[in-house]
């Protein structure tokens, strides 16, 4: 039985953002591994007048292909692709989710308060330059228009009241030090899933790139003993 998975990576992020897990799992196992770019997104972001639907339907397409080329999928979906994800299983018959750091609920403002003061603190000692968080919020916001928030918003809001209506088994991890996604988040999928087989691992240095995070080779282990459970 062939396996294939679909990773789905994050709002205004690219296939970078889940790149360490796909490896890993690559090197794993002999299962096919596909990550699309969602329309707007990669290396140079192109956001304007790119809808939730043109995201939701890169995805959708993405699955349609590789179930033409494996028995069984399983999607990963990062940030605002957890959604996405989430959103896939509802409509089409997919063996397990796993969550990473899923975007149900927007901004840690805690986190980032914190990490904006570094970023203060560096400023006074001249050395924001070398703060590579300013450098990826500076690009995020001069690139991302207001227009395409909204779009993602619209991402959150479709999928919202149908957790209860998931009940394939779901894996999901969280990073406590997210700055963009609260920790209470996965909490909150965790409760309102409909899924009996559900699992959680909070990880405690992860960031929001949970896929860099210091313990990703500890998670990556459970996820994919996760994952590969019945797998004949």
């Amino acid at each position: 039985m062939k396996t294939g998975v679909l990773m789905i990576h994050g709002f205004t992020g690219g296939p970078f953002e889940v790149q360490p897990f796909a490896d890993y799992i690559e090197e794993k196992t002999d299962w096919l591994v596909k990550i699309p770019t969602l329309p707007g997104h990669g290396e140079s972001l192109d956001l304007k007048n790119k809808s939730a639907e043109s995201w939701m339907m890169a995805a959708e397409l993405a699955l349609k292909e590789l179930k033409k080329q494996v028995d069984r999928v399983i999607i990963v979906g990062f940030s605002m692709g957890g959604l996405i994800a989430m959103y896939l299983a509802m409509r089409y018959k997919i063996e397990k989710l796993v969550l990473l750091s899923a975007a149900v609920k927007y901004i840690s403002a805690g986190q980032m308060l914190e990490e904006v003061r570094n970023a203060a603190t560096d400023a006074v000692k001249r050395r924001l330059a070398q703060n590579p968080l300013f450098h990826l919020y500076e690009y995020k916001l001069l690139n991302t228009p207001i227009s395409s928030a909204i779009e993602f918003l619209r991402v959150v809001k479709m999928v919202e009241p149908y957790y209860d209506k998931l009940t394939l088994p779901v894996y999901i991890v969280q990073g406590k030090k997210d700055s963009i996604v609260p920790v209470t988040a996965a909490d909150h999928i965790y409760n309102q899933l409909g899924s009996i087989e559900k699992e959680i691992y909070h990880s405690d240095n992860g960031p929001h790139l949970i896929c860099y995070s210091d313990d990703c080779d500890d998670w990556f282990t459970h996820v994919l003993a996760f994952m590969a459970d019945g797998d004949e």
